[in-house]
C-alpha cells in the first residue's frame, strides 16, 4: 500500500470488480447511510461485504425493525439506467477519482460521470454566482471562465442559470465539468439540455445521485460541497448575503481553498455576498491574471490523481481480512450506552455542531464516539447536514 493511501483519512477501499461496484452500491443506497457513514461503516467492518452483512444487525441494535439493505437487484438496475444514460460508476478509490476531492470528510464514495474525467487531473477553479445574475455579472462570468480556461484550468460549476451557465458555455470547448444536483440524465435547468449534451461530449457532468432522481432542494448544498472539494479555488461573481454561492464559498473556506470575489455595487443585493467576502478577507477579483495571481504556478498544482489501487481482500469472506484487526467488542453496557446516547442527544439541538466540538465536550476519544454516532444516524435520532455538521434528527426533517 503506497503513503498515500496510508494517510488518506478514509479507508483503503478499492473497488475493482463488477461484483464489488455493486456491493458498493447496495451499501450507499441503504436506509441511513450516507457518505460518511458509508466510510465508517467500510473502516470498522474492513470490507464492504462485512458492513454490508453487519449492517442489519447494527440496525437492530438501534431500534430499527425490519431493517433491509438495498437488493442487489436495485443496485444493478441503477447500473443499467446509467449505462443507458451513458454514465459509468466513479468510485472513490479508482485512479481518476479527484483527490483533492478525498478532503472531504463527507466525500462521495461513488458518483456517475458522464464525459472525460480527466478533465478533473488539470487544476480546477470554480466560478459559481446567481441565478438571477445582471448583465455584468454574465459578462464577468464569461470573460474570467474563458480566460482561466485558456490558461489551461477546468472550470467547474454547477449548471444553474445565470453565473453557473454563463461559466460552462464559454469554457466548454477547453473541457467544464458541471456537477448536478440530480441525475447525471436529469438536466435542470431544462433550457440548459443543449449545454449539457456539449459538456457531455467535450467535458464532464458528474452526480452522486441515481440517474432519473430529480433535484430537490436539500441536493443542492450537498452539491457544493462536491464543487468546492474538487476545486483549487471558488470565484463568486454574484451572491446575495445568503445563497448558494456562499455556502459553496463558506466549504471552501474549511477545506482551506482559496475564495476570491468580484466586487459589486452597495446597493445591488446580488453583489452583497461577494462584497462581504472581501471585506472578511477574500481576494477581490477584476480579471482572470487576479485569480491566476493567487494560485501557485501552474507546474506546482497538485496533481488530481488517486494512486493505484493496492489488491482488494476476497470481498466474499464476511470475517475481517487478514490484515485488519477485529472490531473491539463492545465495553460499555446496555445501561452505559442508553446513557451515552441520552448525552449526545441532550448536547445537540437545531443549531449544527461539529463532531469535533462534541468529542471535547464529551471527553471521548474518536475511536469511542464514531460507532455510537453510527448508530445514532442509523436510528434517525441525529442528522449529518453538509460539512459533517451534527443536529438532533427531529430537528433535521
Amino acid at each position: 500500500m503506497t503513503e498515500e493511501a496510508l494517510s488518506s483519512t478514509h479507508p483503503p477501499l478499492p473497488p475493482t470488480t463488477e461484483d464489488l461496484r455493486i456491493s458498493c452500491l447496495r451499501l450507499l443506497r441503504s436506509r441511513k447511510v450516507g457518505a460518511v457513514t458509508y466510510h465508517r461503516l467500510i473502516a470498522k467492518h474492513g470490507s464492504v461485504q462485512n458492513a454490508l452483512s453487519a449492517l442489519p444487525e447494527m440496525a437492530r441494535a438501534a431500534g430499527i425493525q425490519g431493517y433491509e439493505i438495498c437488493s442487489a437487484d436495485a443496485a444493478i438496475a441503477e447500473i443499467k439506467a446509467a449505462e443507458a444514460a451513458d454514465a459509468r460508476l466513479l468510485c472513490f478509490h479508482d485512479a481518476d477519482y479527484p483527490s483533492l476531492l478525498k478532503d472531504l470528510r463527507d466525500a462521495p464514495p461513488l458518483m456517475w460521470a458522464v464525459g472525460d474525467t480527466s478533465v478533473l487531473a488539470r487544476p480546477t477553479i470554480a466560478i459559481v454566482g446567481a441565478r438571477n445574475a445582471s448583465s455584468l455579472g454574465i459578462r464577468m462570468a464569461r470573460a474570467l471562465a474563458r480566460d482561466l480556461a485558456e490558461a489551461g484550468y477546468t472550470v467547474i460549476s454547477g449548471l444553474a442559470r445565470g453565473i453557473d451557465t454563463a461559466a460552462h458555455v464559454a469554457s466548454v470547448g477547453s473541457g467544464t465539468c458541471a456537477v448536478m444536483a440530480g441525475g447525471v440524465d436529469v438536466i435542470y435547468p431544462a433550457e440548459n439540455l443543449q449545454l449539457a449534451r456539449d459538456i457531455a461530449d467535450q467535458g464532464l457532468l458528474l452526480s452522486e445521485h441515481p440517474p432519473g432522481m430529480s433535484p430537490q432542494a436539500r441536493h443542492f448544498p450537498a452539491r457544493n460541497r462536491i464543487i468546492a472539494g474538487a476545486a483549487q479555488a471558488v470565484v463568486v461573481v454574484e451572491g446575495a448575503a445568503k445563497s448558494g454561492s456562499l455556502i459553496t464559498a463558506r466549504d471552501a473556506l474549511d477545506l482551506g481553498r482559496e475564495v476570491l470575489a468580484v466586487p459589486g455595487h452597495p446597493f445591488d443585493a446580488r453583489a452583497a455576498g461577494c462584497n462581504m467576502l472581501i471585506r472578511d478577507g477574500a481576494q477581490l477579483v477584476r480579471s482572470a491574471d487576479d485569480v491566476i495571481a493567487a494560485l501557485p504556478p501552474m507546474d506546482h498544482c497538485p496533481v488530481v490523481t488517486a494512486p493505484h489501487p493496492a489488491p482488494l481482500p476476497d470481498v466474499t469472506n464476511t470475517t475481517a481480512p487478514p490484515d485488519l484487526p477485529p472490531p473491539p467488542p463492545e465495553q460499555r453496557s446496555l445501561q452505559e450506552t442508553a446513557a451515552l446516547h441520552q448525552e449526545i442527544l441532550d448536547r445537540l439541538g437545531p443549531s449544527p455542531l461539529t463532531e469535533d466540538q462534541l468529542l471535547r465536550d464529551l471527553s471521548l476519544a474518536a475511536k469511542d464516539l464514531s460507532p455510537v454516532l453510527t448508530d445514532l444516524e442509523l436510528s434517525g435520532d441525529i442528522t449529518r447536514q453538509p460539512g459533517g455538521m451534527l443536529i438532533r434528527g427531529d430537528f433535521g426533517r
